[in-house]
C-alpha cells in the first residue's frame, strides 16, 4: 500500500439525470479540474460553482460544445458528451494509469467534492479511480481504487458468468454497481450502452453475452412489467446486488425465465465479490471466529480511503478487508445476517434491525412507497428507540398488528413517521441518516400510544 503521493490531474466525473421521461440517449456531464502551471489546483468550491451555473457559459465552444474558465493558473472544463463517450475515454486512461477519476453525485456534490478534495495530490500510486461511499449511516469517504484491483473484478465477474460480453449500465456512475458496468464492457472489449434506471428504454439483448446489473428495486418493478421482464431474459445475467435481496424476488424472476445472479460485495471490493454465496475467483472470505464479522482477501480489495489514513489502517491489513457484516455458512455458501451497527440495545433488550427490517420487506415489500424501513435514535426511555417510516398511508396499528406476530415486543417500532422523499436510493440502501433527520424535524408521526 503506497502512500507517497501522485501529481496526475484529477477528473472529476458528475452524472447529470435525464431532462424528460422520453428515452433519450444518457447525457454525462464531466467536471475535469487541472493544474495548468504547476501552481496551486482548483479549489473544490470553484468546482461547484461551475458546476450549478452551467448555463453561465461566457466562453462557450458552441462547435464543441466545450465550457472554460481560466482563473489563478488553473483551468477548469465542462463538457457535455451523448452516450457516455468521454466517460469511458476518461476511464480508460484511468485503468492505463494516466489519469485519476473522482466520481461524484449529481446532488449535493458540495460535500462529495469536500472530501475529494482535488486540490491535493492522489496519495496513493496505484489509483485509478475514487468512488464516493457513506455506508448507510455517514458522511461520504473517498474509495480508492486500483486498475489492478477494477480489472481483476471485472475478469473474475466474467469467468464466473461465462464469458466476456457486452454490459447495459442502468445505475448512476457514482455507485460502484454502475462505474463496474463500464469497467467490465471496457475490459471484455465488448462496450457499454446504457439505459433508463426504470428501464423502460431497455432493448432485448442484441449481442451475445449481454448482461446487466440492477439492484432489487429495479428488478422488482420490472417484474411486475410484462414487457421488460420478457426482455430480461434475453440477457445470459442479471445481477442483481446493493442491499438484501429477498429470495422470493430471485424465485419469481428464476420461474419467469431470467437467470438473476446475487451478488455480494461493496465499494471497497470493486462491487460484487461473492455470487449466489459462492466467492469469486480469487477472492477469498473468512468469519471472525468470535464475531462472525465478514473479512474479504484478493486483488479487488481497494487501496484505502482518500485522506483517511487512520480509517484505511482500522480495516484494511494487506489486501484482506475487514467489512461491517455479520455472516454465517450455510450449506457451504455465504449468508449475510447484518451489519454490526444494526445491533441496538432498546429497553434493555437486544434487537438485531436487519431482521426487524427482513420482516417487514416481507410484509410491505420492497418498492416505494409501500416499503418501510426501520431505523433507530437515542432516546433516553428506551436507551435506542426504533422508528419505522413509510410514503404510503399505513398507520401505526396496522403495521403494529402485522407485525406482532413475528417479532418480540422490544423489537416492534415505537413510531411510524410518513416519508415523502425516497427512504432508499438507486443502490437499494436505506439513508438511516435522512432518515434521522426527518424525524427530528418531527414529520407526522403516527406514535404508539404507550410511548
Amino acid at each position: 500500500m503506497t502512500m507517497s503521493g501522485r501529481n496526475l490531474g484529477m477528473s472529476l466525473i458528475v452524472p447529470c439525470k435525464l431532462l424528460s421521461a422520453v428515452p433519450k440517449p444518457r447525457r454525462e456531464r464531466l467536471v475535469i479540474a487541472q493544474n495548468a502551471t504547476g501552481a496551486e489546483p482548483v479549489t473544490s468550491r470553484l468546482a461547484v460553482e461551475v458546476f450549478e451555473s452551467p448555463m453561465d457559459r461566457q466562453c462557450h465552444n458552441e462547435a464543441t460544445d466545450e465550457f472554460k474558465l481560466k482563473t489563478a493558473n488553473v483551468e477548469v472544463m465542462l463538457i457535455e458528451t451523448v452516450a457516455g463517450e468521454t466517460i469511458l475515454q476518461k476511464l480508460e486512461q484511468a485503468l492505463a494509469g494516466e489519469t485519476v477519476i473522482g466520481v461524484v453525485p449529481e446532488e449535493a456534490p458540495q460535500r462529495y467534492l469536500e472530501m475529494l478534495r482535488p486540490s491535493l495530490s492522489v496519495e496513493y500510486e496505484d489509483a485509478a479511480v475514487i468512488v464516493p461511499t457513506s455506508g448507510s449511516t455517514g458522511s461520504p469517504k473517498g474509495v480508492v481504487l486500483s486498475a489492478t484491483a477494477l480489472l481483476a473484478s471485472a475478469h473474475a465477474t466474467h469467468a464466473r458468468l461465462g464469458g466476456s460480453g457486452h454490459w447495459v449500465c442502468a445505475l448512476p456512475i457514482h455507485h460502484i454497481a454502475g462505474l463496474m458496468t463500464l469497467v467490465r464492457g471496457i475490459a471484455s472489449g465488448c462496450g457499454t450502452s446504457y439505459c433508463r434506471p426504470d428501464l423502460n428504454d431497455l432493448f432485448p439483448a442484441k449481442q451475445t453475452p449481454s448482461y446487466l446489473s440492477l439492484v432489487a428495486t429495479q428488478l422488482e418493478r420490472a417484474l411486475d412489467n410484462p414487457v421488460i421482464a420478457e426482455r430480461l431474459t434475453s440477457f445470459a445475467a442479471v445481477l442483481v446486488g446493493g442491499s438484501a435481496i429477498p429470495a422470493e424476488l430471485i424465485a419469481k424472476a428464476t420461474y419467469l425465465g431470467i437467470n438473476a445472479v446475487t451478488t455480494y460485495g461493496m465499494s471497497e471490493t470493486c462491487g460484487g465479490c461473492v455470487y449466489d454465496g459462492l466467492p469469486l475467483a480469487g477472492v477469498d472470505v473468512q468469519l471472525e471466529s468470535d464475531s462472525d464479522r465478514i473479512l474479504l482477501s484478493g486483488e479487488m480489495v481497494f487501496s484505502g480511503y482518500r485522506l483517511e489514513p487512520e480509517l484505511t489502517s482500522a480495516v484494511l491489513n494487506g489486501k484482506q478487508f475487514r467489512t461491517q457484516d455479520r455472516g454465517m455458512w450455510v450449506d457451504g455458501k455465504l449468508q449475510v445476517v447484518g451489519r454490526f451497527d444494526d445491533v441496538i440495545i432498546t429497553g434493555g433488550v437486544n434487537v438485531d434491525l436487519a431482521e426487524v427490517q427482513r420482516f417487514c420487506d416481507e410484509i410491505w415489500g420492497i418498492a416505494e412507497p409501500e416499503r418501510v424501513v426501520v431505523f433507530d435514535v437515542a432516546d433516553l426511555y428506551w436507551g435506542r428507540k426504533i422508528i419505522a417510516a413509510t410514503g404510503s398511508e399505513l398507520d401505526y396499528a396496522q403495521m403494529r398488528k402485522l407485525l406482532e406476530p413475528n417479532l418480540q415486543i422490544a423489537a416492534i417500532p415505537k413510531e411510524l413517521i410518513r416519508f415523502v422523499a425516497k427512504n432508499t436510493g438507486l443502490a437499494g440502501k436505506i439513508d438511516k441518516a435522512a432518515l434521522r433527520k426527518a424525524w427530528m424535524k418531527g414529520h407526522n408521526g403516527d406514535s404508539n400510544p404507550m410511548d
